[in-house]
């Protein structure tokens, strides 16, 4: 029996009985499927007519017409979804052990707050994709997403565009995805760590690259690129975004000759400082380091590290401002990037006389 009571399934039901059964359905029960198929739209435009997301007029018309006939009745996340019910928000994070995801993550969260919503937090564990999935899954109970240092592929971002035009992508500049991006200068972070090493004499480093997939990676590893136009050669040597991947690549960095090594973030900056320790290298006597973010940690390690100090606070209360935007139907733009400051400590200093 149908949801009328009238012992009748609906034309749709009849003539198309096992994609529902596929989808787990109740026989009669019409699917978003059947309403997109019927309406000759996509399922995402379907959700988002149902939701008074932004649609094309016509399209929009025609969905909801569709779904009237069919007597489709959306579940109960689509209904809070489309009522702003939830007061919720997503975030998606690669990695949640990384402070200086959590230090985003705290600012966003209590920007939240303030306008009465809640967060609920995945972390993707590095995995890149983990995290189209991990979005659809927070969409079934949130009115807005947030996505941190994203790694996925264009294409993966353009699908979630599709599904969530309420999202917002942090440090990932992605041109004609089509949802709002705030993020920080990472390749003037780098230049200005480059452009300090130069000043001390150094002329070759060892830059410990991060994640190839990470946009903040791309950024980085280009400005090394073009600092050699004022004299530094940079090599590359894989490494990672944890303590282990800069302790792992030490040895491998120290071979090529750099007198500098060049961290993809502090906790590569970190493990590198710790396996030197052991090695018995100086640390700025015979080769100096830095890192990238500057999280709590880097002035607490011995020697303290010269970073680059994202404006944590000023990404995180940008991030609501559009995300806020978003929701209530504002198309999405990019928000200028935000300045790094260069901040140096005790883990740099001049090129030693013999090198």
């Amino acid at each position: 029996m149908n949801d009328d009571g009238t012992g009748e399934f609906s034309v749709a039901a009849r003539e198309n009985p096992t994609r529902a059964q596929r989808r787990g359905t109740r026989p009669g029960r019409i699917t978003i499927d059947q309403v997109a198929e019927a309406a000759g739209v996509s399922t995402a435009t379907v959700s988002r007519a149902m939701a008074g997301r932004p649609v094309r007029a016509d399209l929009a018309e025609r969905v909801l017409r569709t779904a009237e006939e069919l007597g489709y009745q959306p579940n109960r996340a689509a209904q809070g979804l489309a009522s702003g019910a939830y007061r919720t928000i997503g975030v998606v994070v690669p990695d949640l052990e990384n402070p200086y995801f959590s230090g985003v993550l705290k600012r966003i969260t209590l920007s939240a707050a303030g306008a009465d919503f809640k967060t609920i937090v995945a972390d993707a564990n590095n995995d890149p994709d983990e995290e189209l999935p991990l979005c659809r899954s927070l969409l079934q109970q949130v009115d807005g997403l947030v996505v941190v240092s994203p790694r996925m592929s264009s294409t993966a971002l353009r699908e979630l565009a599709s599904i969530a035009p309420t999202t917002v992508l942090v440090n990932r500049v992605a041109a004609g995805v089509g949802l709002s991006t705030v993020s920080v200068d990472a390749f003037g972070a780098m230049l200005k760590i480059c452009g300090h090493l130069v000043g001390l004499g150094h002329r070759k480093v060892a830059y410990l690259a991060g994640p190839p997939t990470a946009w903040q990676e791309q950024q980085r590893w280009q400005a090394v690129q073009r600092a050699e136009a004022f004299g530094l050669t940079g090599v590359a040597v894989p490494a990672g975004s944890t303590v282990d991947d800069g302790s792992r690549v030490v040895e491998q960095a120290l071979a090529t000759g750099a007198t500098a090594l060049i961290a993809f973030n502090d906790l590569v900056a970190i493990g590198a400082l710790q396996r030197l320790a052991e090695l018995g290298v100086s640390v700025p006597g015979e080769v100096s380091v830095t890192g990238s973010d500057d999280i709590p940690f880097a002035s607490c390690v011995r020697p303290r590290l010269t970073t680059t100090a994202a404006p944590r606070a000023k990404l995180g209360d940008a991030t609501w401002t559009r995300l806020a935007a978003a929701m209530n139907g504002e198309p999405p733009v990019d928000v200028p990037q935000l300045e790094p400051v260069l901040v140096i400590r005790d883990s740099t200093g001049p090129v030693p006389h013999h090198r």
